[in-house]
């Protein structure tokens, strides 16, 4: 079994990933602009597999997957244990529409109604809906080029933390909510670098990773 390396400063994500292309260095480079995150990147498969058995040490996960049929035997049972513990979760852009038809992705990501459709190229202006959060503190309104998506919003039981009025995209673009004992962090932008390098992704990508993992 593998070791799970810890620093009392320092929050341990796994960043998991699957069916879907990305550039590599350019997601690899918002995580290392992190100083206090250690990011273990790996793929849906080796997550459940677990060879290293440290699934459940690490602070935060941070899914940024995108698998459509709902999850093989193995995976589902790796899934169903998040919310047992204080374990972080944060759900990032295409995450979110993870596994369509299967119930606690749902409430896991806060909608019930997943289905979408999808905007490349575009200029989606922020709205910090929650200036009092942890996450948004301090934050201006400002401009993202970004992927969006039109699908229904988060439900009532989130707490919407930006907007956007922009006409192609759902409404709600980042918010927080309760899943059992876990700290859920969602965040719809993040499609590719345009987004990755924008330094307003990077500060709420970041805290919300803080937050998840208890740590703001």
């Amino acid at each position: 079994m593998g070791r799970l390396p810890k620093k009392d400063d320092t929050i341990t994500a796994a960043v998991i990933t699957g069916e879907h292309r990305f550039d590599v260095p350019g997601f690899q480079a918002a995580f290392r602009s992190m100083a206090d995150v250690d990011a273990y990147p790996q793929d849906l498969d080796n997550f459940a597999a677990d060879l290293g058995g440290v699934r459940d040490a690490y602070d935060v996960l941070v899914f940024y997957n995108f698998h459509r049929p709902a999850p093989d035997e193995r995976t589902a049972a790796a899934l169903e244990s998040l919310g047992e513990t204080s374990q972080g979760i944060v759900v990032l852009h295409h995450a979110i529409l993870a596994f369509p038809e299967w119930p606690r992705w749902s409430e896991i990501c806060g909608i019930d109604e997943r289905t979408f459709g999808y905007h490349m190229n575009q200029r989606v202006p922020v709205h910090v809906a929650d200036p009092a959060h942890p996450i948004t503190v301090g934050l201006a309104d400002w401009e993202l080029p970004d992927e969006t998506y039109t699908m229904t919003s988060a439900d009532e039981a989130s707490r919407i933390l930006l907007t956007t009025d922009h006409a192609l995209s759902m409404r709600t673009l980042a918010w927080t909510r309760q899943f059992g004992k876990s700290r859920v962090f969602c965040f719809q932008s993040g499609h590719d670098n345009a987004a990755y390098a924008d330094p307003g992704f990077r500060t709420v990508l970041h805290r919300g990773i803080r937050w998840a993992a208890g740590r703001l």
